[in-house]
């Protein structure tokens, strides 16, 4: 008979419903203290304890943008499928859309300023030119929902067949070609 070998893996996790709040491959990038020290700086910590703490939210956000085809549920199920046995929260989608503008924009603008910039670590390293890191500029217009705030910042543009149906945005980023880390992004109106 072969011998068999046996990896263990141990799992931290909080918890109770608070188990979210280490989920998956995110808290790789932006460890759970992290995402706390982002929620004490802007602010944006709950006052009271949920069942969707905002630590849970900024992770939930992350997730989202990795989504972006999927609704807030549907991402929400992603973030807590490997928690197997765990008790996990189960919010509607109206809580955790509440719950996205409970927290705003802030922590994440705050994990964005701390994270961005080139990445030295990758062992791919940074493409240079004569001493300088090569960059490039890249930009999109993203379409938003249809709200009075949206229009009165954004506004609809105009086309040959009348104007676009939702407001636009346009984003640019400045990216590192070596390791394709951004630099820095900004958005406004498309116009």
């Amino acid at each position: 008979m072969e011998d068999q070998c046996v990896i263990p893996r141990k799992i931290t996790a909080a918890a109770g419903v608070f188990a979210p709040g280490h989920l998956g491959e995110l808290t790789q990038i932006v460890p759970f203290e992290m995402a706390g020290h982002a929620l004490a700086a802007t602010g944006t910590t709950q006052a009271r304890i949920r069942v969707l703490p905002s630590r849970v939210v900024v992770y939930l956000l992350l997730a989202v943008c990795l989504f972006a085809e999927l609704g807030y549920r549907q991402v929400w199920h992603k973030l807590t499928a490997g928690l197997g046995q765990l008790p996990v929260a189960s919010p509607g989608g109206n809580a955790l859309w509440q719950a996205r503008a409970r927290l705003g924009a802030a922590p994440l603008r705050w994990l964005f300023d701390l994270l961005r910039g080139p990445a030295t670590a990758i062992t791919a390293g940074s493409v240079r030119r004569c001493g300088l890191l090569v960059c490039a500029i890249d930009g999109t217009t993203m379409t938003i929902p249809d709200s009075p705030r949206n229009l009165a910042a954004y506004g609809k543009q105009a086309c040959n067949h009348g104007g676009s149906g939702y407001p636009q945005l346009r984003l640019v980023t400045l990216a590192a070609c070596g390791t394709r880390t951004i630099i820095d992004a900004v958005f406004g109106p498309a116009s």
